[in-house]
């Protein structure tokens, strides 16, 4: 497996996870206002990696040329 595979494997898996913790904090905003701001925090920091991954990702593949 080549590591920009890895990277858009391990990418997919944080989006899901982002996903998941960003539906949760909506639904907790009405109910539990401080589990929501823990989910949404957590939500940040994936969004953080993810950001990284894509820059990652970015690097790994052939540079674009205009001829």
């Amino acid at each position: 497996m080549s590591n920009s595979t890895k990277i858009s494997a391990h990418r997919r898996r944080l989006q899901a996870k982002y996903k998941q913790l960003v539906e949760e904090a909506y639904n907790l905003r009405q109910t539990d206002s401080a589990l929501s701001d823990i989910s949404e925090y957590r939500a940040l920091k994936l969004l953080d990696k993810l950001n990284r991954l894509k820059f990652l990702d970015r690097e790994q593949q052939p540079p674009v040329s205009f001829n």
